[in-house]
């Protein structure tokens, strides 16, 4: 696709991760292979794989997979508009462990702001949504 940097997560359930990541959050699935329990999807430039762990695919780990996954671990997804994909979250009975909020992050001399909220996918991945403020 076209992204330098594109993570991907280790599922428990294919079919109920992408239930969540098209369903819930609007992504698409670019492609899939499915004979390995695989699909990349992209949602307004973000890209992420996903796999299923316990699948015929190949295995890119160095320890053994636990639940929660990708502890120590929030991946920062740039959308258009945050609040409508927060209230979608929130009416597929999901709870952000972050609501919805205005957070400022100071960068040398000026603050970068984002309107944002912090769900957790089906596996614990921990996925921080948010809407650019601009600077202050």
């Amino acid at each position: 696709m076209s992204n330098d940097l594109v993570p991907e997560l280790d599922v428990s359930d294919l079919d109920a991760s992408l239930r969540f990541y098209v369903g819930v959050l609007g992504f698409t699935v670019m492609f899939s292979r499915p004979e390995e329990r695989f699909a990349y999807l992209a949602r307004e430039g973000a890209e992420l794989m996903l796999e299923e762990a316990a699948g015929p695919g190949r295995r890119f780990r160095t320890a053994p997979l636990e639940k929660p996954f990708g502890r120590g671990v929030n991946l920062q997804i740039r959308v258009s508009a945050v609040e409508p994909l927060h209230d979608a979250v929130r009416a597929a009975g999901y709870q952000p462990l972050i609501p919805l909020e205005e957070r400022w992050y100071a960068q040398d001399n000026r603050s970068a702001g984002n309107r944002q909220f912090v769900v957790a996918d089906p596996d614990g991945y921990l996925l921080r949504f948010f809407q650019d403020l601009g600077w202050r």
